[in-house]
């Protein structure tokens, strides 16, 4: 097992639990070295994206099987499964959850969980698709040991992942004071500035923080460009184009995350480079143009040529290539972010670039709402 600083914690929240045994129990466990994997990200800042979807499956599924003291009286293997309308609405009552889709509930988890113990005899998650009832594998919960010993470690893994939250929060919480702080010293030290914003440009960064970070720079950038329209030619009127966030951050959604007016442009922001990804978006609103921001230092003809080749690997007809095609209005990577920045900071307006990343990421990480 890959440790990592997380694995610290894990290891002192077991030693509270069980400490004679708390390396047997992580020697032991598939569930609890796949939970090391996925908090691997705790201690490394903001900017490392989370994993909270899957272990958000998990930790809600254990909750209630606690809830229902399963753990004490041994009656779960007859026990109705939980249903999955109150599992996915008490995912997004947790931090970072409010916009968490069913996926990991339904196959991601249990597919990802395969791909790290591909011998394991066991699934984590458990469903009736008929009755939309829910368990947590029992067996993963139920660690044996030497001379019949069985371990239950349900409890301790809602600590563990509570403890993971606590650190991710206190990381975002973090940005945020990293961020007023160069609200206070912008004029003075604008280059300071101009480098943090430019940090948060990168493939590495949270999902969240480059789709706040990349709104903010676009919505600076084309906060200058006017456009001159009317009902008819007595009727001209000048307007300035502006970008409105459509809700809060979530890159699984599919939805729209930027639209700009009057003009009636969308913008998605994506990270990844399946070409699969863009056209369900782009089915999605009947193949209306979209801008796609794209986590990629990749030049633009790079991608360009790697969704062309994708989609004409997929289709066979030209004609339906085409009109795929056709419908990404543009595409702005890392490398054309960085330099509209550069445009916004050459215009004076560095400091409206970071109010607005203070402004989206209060709201995104329930500094307040």
């Amino acid at each position: 097992m890959k440790e990592h600083d997380f694995t610290i914690i894990i290891r002192r929240i077991l030693t509270s639990y069980f400490p004679e045994y708390d390396n047997s129990v992580l020697e032991n466990s598939e569930l609890l070295q796949y939970i090391n994997i996925k908090t691997v990200s705790a201690n490394r800042g903001s900017k490392v994206r989370g994993s909270f979807g899957n272990l958000y499956a998990i930790y809600v599924l254990v909750e209630d099987y606690l809830a229902r003291d399963f753990h004490k009286n041994g009656r779960y293997r007859n026990a109705e499964g939980a249903k999955f309308s109150d599992l996915l609405y008490r995912q997004r009552q947790l931090p970072f959850g409010s916009k968490l889709q069913n996926h990991a509930l339904n196959h991601r988890m249990n597919k990802e969980f395969e791909r790290y113990f591909p011998t394991s005899e066991y699934v984590p998650i458990l469903r009736d698709m008929q009755t939309s009832e829910y368990w947590i594998n029992e067996n993963l919960l139920i660690i044996s040991l030497n001379k019949g010993m069985q371990l239950n470690i349900a409890q301790a893994i809602i600590d563990i992942i509570d403890a993971y939250i606590e650190e991710k929060q206190g990381a975002f919480n973090a940005f945020i004071n990293d961020c007023e702080r160069l609200q206070s010293v912008s004029k003075e030290n604008p280059i300071e500035v101009e480098k943090y914003l430019l940090s948060l440009l990168r493939p590495n960064v949270d999902a969240r923080i480059f789709e706040i970070v990349s709104f903010a720079i676009l919505k600076i950038y084309y906060s200058d460009t006017s456009i001159f329209w009317g009902w008819n030619s007595d009727a001209i009127e000048e307007d300035t184009l502006i970008l409105y966030k459509t809700g809060r951050t979530n890159a699984n959604d599919g939805g729209i995350d930027f639209v700009m007016r009057p003009l009636g442009r969308f913008f998605q922001v994506t990270e990844t480079l399946d070409v699969k990804k863009y056209f369900l978006d782009i089915d999605k609103i009947q193949k209306f143009p979209v801008t796609f921001v794209i986590k990629s230092e990749l030049s633009l003809i790079e991608i360009q040529e790697s969704l062309q080749a994708q989609a004409e690997a997929q289709f066979p007809i030209q004609r339906i290539i085409n009109k795929y095609m056709a419908s990404i209005e543009e595409i702005i990577n890392i490398p054309v972010l960085s330099a509209r920045l550069g445009d916004a900071i050459n215009q004076g307006k560095l400091v409206d670039v970071l109010n607005e990343v203070i402004v989206h990421s209060k709201v995104e990480f329930n500094i307040y709402t």
